[in-house]
C-alpha cells in the first residue's frame, strides 16, 4: 500500500519517469521497421538497381593491376 501511494505522489506531482516503450509502441516500431525492410528489398532487388550493381561490380573487377 506504501508504494502505490508514492507512486500516486510522483504521479499527481508530475515526476512520474516512464522509460521505455509500451507494448503498442513496440508493435508500431515493429510494423514500421518491417515495411521498411520490404520497400528497401524491393528496391535492392528492382532491375535497375541490379544491372548498376552489376556494372560498378563488373568494372571494379576489370581494373588493370
Amino acid at each position: 500500500m506504501r508504494i502505490i501511494w508514492f507512486r500516486l505522489k510522483a504521479v499527481l506531482a508530475g515526476r512520474v519517469d516512464d522509460a521505455g516503450m509500451s507494448t503498442s509502441e513496440y508493435a508500431m516500431g515493429t510494423i514500421a521497421a518491417c515495411a521498411f525492410a520490404a520497400v528497401l528489398y524491393k528496391v535492392v532487388t528492382s532491375e535497375v538497381v541490379s544491372t548498376a550493381l552489376q556494372s560498378t561490380i563488373g568494372k571494379a573487377l576489370d581494373v588493370p593491376f
